[in-house]
């Protein structure tokens, strides 16, 4: 179920809030956690038993942790940890790689003579690269004390399964919310604010991304010999703004939805095309991700305290694994190791910490939009050939089905987008809405009035798609 579709917007969350209000307060955790395996099984259908399985296991795991942690039994504690990670790694390898390393082993054996082994494809769970790096989070968090075990295995399974963050994040770290699966109070401003939040998300997804999508999809699906240089310039920029303005919506729709039902999520994104280095890039990008990885794997691994040569193989160990989470594929292999590329460069450079600069802005973008291609490339020989059309510097007629996408209203809407490329880096539109003055008083109503039901009228006219980041 997507959160701009009909089935959701006028049927499925209407009740799931109106439930969640009526029932009394102690038992809200079960009726949210009926609602969240009712949207999964929606979706995913059978796959809902791998969910419950990766919380039957965690939630042991945690218990072993969190007593070998307070009764100083240390062989507990690291038992668990390895446990749970080996456990998570192996479910996620197992649903998300097999297929893709089954497909490489019969490439190479082609190559020696030997028969394609015979396989069935596995389907991939909807979420499961967000849930098994939650899971890891709880018990990895309880084992450096910052938090307690969950006794009730029903509060642990709201926190795995929640269904404002489950299939895309942001990844909610256990001791964020720890706090508030026990115990928590939405007051009438958490849920008007809230509100606020999913119908900026809303709008961002149904009326700008989509838009953008359709021109992106119309370049990246012609052949790239059939692509003028400009035509393959507009689909870069329109997939550069399709992937944020989609990522963030959804992250905005989770934000808002978590308020309404108590919980403060993070924020995943903090305006990313504004920063002057790919290294801050990062730190504006899936801000959840990011953290996760440096917090879990990175720091652990020796950071940047051992000297030069170890910080630089740590960084690439990072964005190796950051391409692999993203996708069973060589292109976002190749992209992780692209940006683990870029940000070792800018260390040998000393470009991490530059002086604000135009120059060094629009060369940072660049560098993320040569990414995205890769990223979004279905294979080597279309990235490539997209490379070859961006400096081809080759000006014929547009493709008939580009042209068809350039629609009045999508050409508008691009030209409005690209607007997050120029606006001042001290700007942020959220936190301007979330403010308490006359000027986001009239911003907040124009988007409830205007921008939320321009948004639900092309819902009901069909006007809208699956998330991007569902297929992580």
């Amino acid at each position: 179920m997507v959160f701009s579709s009909i089935e959701f917007l006028f049927f499925f969350l209407p009740a799931a809030i109106a439930a969640y209000f009526l029932t009394p307060r102690p038992a809200r955790n079960y009726t949210l956690l009926a609602a969240s395996l009712l949207f999964y099984t929606w979706g995913g259908g059978g796959l809902v038993f791998i969910l419950l399985a990766s919380i039957g296991l965690n939630y042991f795991f945690g218990l072993l942790v969190d007593r070998g942690a307070h009764r100083d039994r240390r062989s507990l504690l690291v038992a668990g940890v390895i446990l749970s990670v080996l456990s998570n790694l192996a479910i996620l390898g197992w649903f998300k790689y097999a297929n893709f390393a089954v497909d490489q082993l019969n490439g190479f054996g082609g190559l020696v003579g030997l028969e394609p082994r015979p396989w069935t494809e596995i389907i991939l769970p909807i979420g499961i690269s967000f849930y098994t790096f939650q899971s890891m989070s709880y018990v990895l968090d309880i084992a450096r004390k910052e938090a307690r075990a969950l006794r009730n295995p029903l509060d642990f399974a709201v926190y795995v399964a929640m269904f404002p963050q489950l299939v895309a994040g942001p990844i909610v770290r256990y001791h964020l919310v720890a706090e508030a699966l026990r115990q928590r109070i939405t007051r009438w401003d958490d849920f008007v604010e809230g509100a606020q939040r999913f119908g900026l998300g809303l709008f961002k997804k149904v009326v700008i991304a989509d838009s953008l999508g359709q021109i992106a999809q119309a370049v990246f699906d012609t052949p790239a010999h059939d692509l003028s240089t400009p035509a393959a310039w507009l689909g870069v920029v329109a997939y550069t703004l399709q992937i944020y303005f989609d990522f963030s919506a959804y992250s905005d729709m989770a934000i808002g939805l978590g308020r309404i039902f108590g919980f403060r999520f993070p924020e995943n994104f903090d305006r990313p095309y504004s920063a002057l280095t790919v290294t801050n890039f990062w730190r504006r990008w899936h801000m959840t991700l990011t953290n996760w990885f440096r917090d879990y794997v990175y720091i652990p691994l020796g950071g940047n305290r051992a000297g030069a040569g170890r910080t630089y193989l740590n960084l690439w160990i990072v964005f190796l694994l950051t391409g692999l989470w993203h996708g069973a594929a060589w292109t976002f292999l190749i992209w992780g190791v692209y940006h683990g590329a870029l940000l070792v460069l800018e260390r040998l450079l000393g470009w991490r910490d530059v002086a604000p600069s135009p120059w060094r802005r629009a060369l940072t973008l660049f560098l993320v939009m040569m990414g995205w291609v890769i990223f979004r490339a279905d294979g080597f020989d279309q990235a490539l050939g997209m490379y070859r059309t961006l400096f081809a510097f080759e000006f014929g007629a547009t493709a008939f089905a580009v042209s068809d996408a350039l629609t009045t209203k999508n050409v508008l809407i691009l030209a409005l987008a690209a607007l997050v490329f120029f606006l001042p880096r001290s700007f942020n539109g959220r936190r301007l809405l979330e403010s308490r003055t006359r000027w986001a008083d009239a911003c907040a109503g124009a988007l409830m009035l205007g921008g939320v039901p321009l948004a639900l009228l092309w819902v009901i006219t069909g006007a809208f798609s699956a998330f991007i980041y569902f297929q992580f």
